[in-house]
């Protein structure tokens, strides 16, 4: 096992309200999918940062309460899952504080961390990391630092770090994890790519990680531990949808249980514990 600490993050929020229709009902299989979570880390003895959105919160607020007392650290995923630069600028500054507030009375913690929906955050909308800066935010896990088709942003530095923003404030960014594969900066944060990826290339990706000191942050959804429900649902989805969703669930729990076994792996908190130092005394 590496000394490095990586990140481990749970994205809580259900499958169908999140990825196809934002107004949408919350079902209420993301609660049960949750508690396995909670089971897997319980049996491993890891801690994890479980991001979680608003309206879950509202739905389930005693798995919320579960998550935090058992030591898990409780950080927002905002309140309804919209993608940030889909938001006025003041639209994103009621979303997190509506979160705030609903997650810090839940818990009686404060809530200082923040990812947002499907990693929102880049030049689309760049006064975001302000408007974190400004409600209370001292750290962000948003950003993914390869340019997809849906998200990210080609060149941005990999590695956990104080960033300052356009108008002068600081923050701390932690962004996913990747790591270099055949001559190019590949993802391996989790999600579709841990379902997809087989479990070699993810620990291959991690002792890169080891070797480099560099703390990876992975990612995951409750939803990935529910391996029945693409065959289940009834709703109007096409096929390719269902497949490239479903893709690879069945498996996956299994593949966080071994990367628990092989590395270090512990809530950005930790992780990010220095670095929030710095912060403070900035």
């Amino acid at each position: 096992m590496g000394q490095v600490l990586h990140g481990l993050s749970v994205d809580v929020e259900d499958w169908y309200q999140s990825t196809i229709d934002p107004n949408a009902p919350l079902s209420e299989r993301f609660g049960a999918s949750t508690r396995k979570v909670l089971e897997g880390l319980g049996a491993a003895g890891v801690k994890a940062t479980f991001f979680v959105l608003g309206l879950a919160a509202e739905k389930d607020p005693d798995l919320i309460r579960q998550i935090n007392s058992a030591g898990h650290e409780v950080q927002s995923h905002g309140h309804g899952h919209v993608e940030v630069y889909k938001l006025s600028r003041e639209a994103f500054r009621q979303d997190l504080l509506r979160a705030k507030g609903l997650l810090e009375d839940l818990t009686g913690c404060s809530i200082f961390g923040y990812r947002a929906p499907s990693f929102s955050i880049d030049d689309r909308a760049p006064w975001a990391l302000d408007t974190l800066a400004e409600t209370g935010h001292r750290y962000d896990s948003s950003i993914f630092p390869i340019k997809m088709a849906r998200y990210g942003m080609d060149g941005y530095p990999p590695e956990p770090r104080i960033v300052t923003t356009r108008e002068g404030r600081k923050i701390v960014e932690a962004p996913l994890a990747c790591f270099h594969w055949l001559g190019k900066r590949r993802p391996v944060g989790g999600g579709g790519y841990f379902r997809l990826l087989p479990y070699p290339v993810i620990r291959r990706a991690f002792r890169q990680l080891d070797r480099l000191n560099r703390p990876g942050v992975i990612y995951f959804h409750p939803y990935e531990y529910d391996g029945a429900e693409m065959a289940s649902f009834k709703g109007q989805v096409s096929w390719a949808l269902r497949l490239h969703q479903g893709l690879g669930r069945k498996g996956f729990a299994g593949k966080i249980d071994r990367l628990m076994r092989d590395f270090r792996l512990g809530p950005l908190r930790d992780v990010l514990a220095g670095l929030l130092g710095q912060l403070d005394g900035s």
